[in-house]
């Protein structure tokens, strides 16, 4: 009779167990993406093994941490904790050796390490504790374990058995899962190396100048950056306003969230609306699926928008709208979006100008202008073109592998007399292409382009004083009014625009026969 119960029990506990095995086999057939399964799987196994907690653990190769992937019975701030080194505790032990352990008692297990303290409000005597290795082939990829109530009269390595059983049938998921993460972790610790280098590059005491008013820029970039005022960015083209608004957001508290740029003069008026807050799938012909737009992607961060003074009218209403709201709808669609967006916009036109003539919104106008910063021009800035140009020589240098070190004396002189129309950008473009042309460790007057060449540095003179230039230039001109007018003096005054007395006073003064120009065929 006695051995007919064992062998109904046996059996109670092999159909249990098949049952357990039918619905991991299930739930991966499904999915192989561990975080669809593994939930079910580990449901599972706390109904038919009596599991009181249960984790999955992966290793990351890159770093040799294993971490808890998912778990059952344990909180998320417990799940966090639970971070081992390979060899450390019984689940790094079974991760470096391969091996599966059992701990009938946790509480009289010194290896024993409760990271995640999910242990810690229970009699520890009561708990056992196994763990296997999640292997594919000969890699350990992570481990499962699992706790139960200590009962001396259940087989702890028939649960090894059965949980290794289990092990083996998800360690292509756990494979696929592990490869997920490292990418991701790498895609992580990559994208916060960038931000690192950004904020180091974008800081304010890394904008090159010395002079006041640049300190004054810096000044105020310090004082706004901290803040989440909008921004209004003026000066003229390549002073290096998109350099100040990157300053801003990576010395700001959005650092770590997205920075859009948007150059509002390069978007055509058809497509501006689809840009900046996107569409919904079928808004328009060609919109086959919905698409986020620029204040959507920046929810959290920031957006500069360059050229803002180049917006239509239509485009400026939409804008105002989103500054007084922080909301907007997506083309063709009525869902109302919000979106915490930091507003840095830049612009070289005169916007005073363009409310007067009633192409610029003036409330538009105010709210972007909270906070205005006004980047002077090269020109205003003397003092900063050298410290510049020395920046710009050693930065191409390095990019095209050659040994500039320095700026001859005439070339300096050239530098610091150009008045400098295209600012900071115009002096960059002119030291690389001085920097390429060198054929020493020194950049000479003749590097530099024509713009800059003087009479002197060219071995040239002036034609003469400025009365002989012009004389020259009013000889040519009347001598070619005549010539288009086959001498006809009247005629020829009409084209230069003066009377006939006054045209009969240049002829003099210059001593022309107009006579001559009669008969002559030009």
């Amino acid at each position: 009779m006695t051995r007919k119960k064992i062998n109904q029990s046996e059996l109670r506990s092999e159909v249990a167990e098949l049952h357990l095995l039918f619905d991991i086999s299930q739930a991966l057939e499904k999915s192989l993406d561990l975080r669809d399964v593994v939930g079910q799987i580990q449901e599972a196994m706390a109904k038919r093994m009596g599991m009181m907690r249960g984790t999955l653990t992966l290793l990351n190769r890159d770093t040799g941490e294993i971490f808890i992937e998912e778990a059952y019975g344990l909180s998320k701030s417990q799940r966090q904790k639970g971070k081992y080194q390979i060899g450390q505790g019984i689940t790094g032990k079974v991760v470096e050796t391969g091996a599966p352990a059992i701990v009938p008692r946790i509480s009289q297990e010194p290896k024993f390490l409760n990271i995640t303290g999910a242990r810690n409000n229970i009699n520890k005597k009561d708990i056992s504790f196994i763990c296997v290795p999640i292997k594919l082939g000969t890699e350990i990829v992570g481990a499962l374990s699992a706790d139960r109530l200590f009962n001396d009269k259940i087989s702890l390595k028939e649960d090894v058995r059965l949980l290794s059983i289990i092990a083996s049938m998800i360690a292509q998921a756990v494979k696929l899962r592990q490869a997920v993460k490292e990418e991701r972790q790498k895609f992580i610790d990559e994208d916060n190396r960038l931000r690192e280098r950004l904020k180091e590059r974008f800081r304010p005491d890394n904008i090159i100048g010395n002079s006041n008013t640049m300190q004054n820029v810096f000044n105020l970039i310090a004082r706004v950056a901290k803040s989440s005022a909008n921004v209004l960015i003026r000066g003229e083209s390549g002073t290096g306003k998109e350099l100040v608004a990157n300053a801003i957001h990576y010395n700001s508290l959005r650092d770590s969230q997205p920075f859009i740029k948007v150059n509002c003069a390069a978007l055509p008026e058809t497509i501006v609306e689809s840009e900046l807050f996107g569409h919904e799938k079928g808004a328009f012909t060609g919109a086959l699926r919905t698409r986020k737009g620029r204040f959507e992607m920046a929810s959290g961060g920031s957006i500069f928008l360059d050229e803002v003074g180049d917006f239509s009218p239509a485009t400026q209403i939409k804008l105002l709208r989103f500054l007084q709201e922080r909301e907007f709808e997506r083309l063709g669609g009525n869902e109302t979006i919000k979106a915490d967006v930091r507003v840095v916009a830049a612009t070289n036109r005169n916007l005073e100008e363009l409310m007067e003539k009633g192409e610029f919104r003036q409330d538009l106008y105010y709210r972007l202008n909270v906070f205005p910063i006004y980047i002077p021009p090269l020109r205003h800035r003397k003092t900063d073109i050298l410290l510049l140009a020395d920046r710009f020589v050693e930065k191409y240098s390095k990019i095209n592998n050659k040994k500039v070190k320095r700026i001859t004396t005439p070339a300096i002189d050239m530098l610091m007399s150009y008045h400098w129309p295209g600012n900071v950008r115009e002096l960059e473009n002119c030291i690389e292409r001085a920097v390429i042309l060198a054929d020493d460790e020194a950049i000479h007057s003749y590097h530099l382009p024509p713009t800059l060449q003087t009479p002197e540095a060219t071995g040239t003179t002036l034609v003469g004083d400025l009365k002989t230039t012009l004389d020259n230039v009013e000889y040519d001109l009347i001598v070619d009014a005549i010539k288009s007018s086959r001498g006809n003096m009247a005629k020829a005054a009409r084209v230069l625009g003066i009377t006939e007395r006054l045209m009969g006073l240049r002829i003099a003064k210059h001593g022309i026969n107009a006579g001559e120009f009669k008969k002559q065929n030009f």
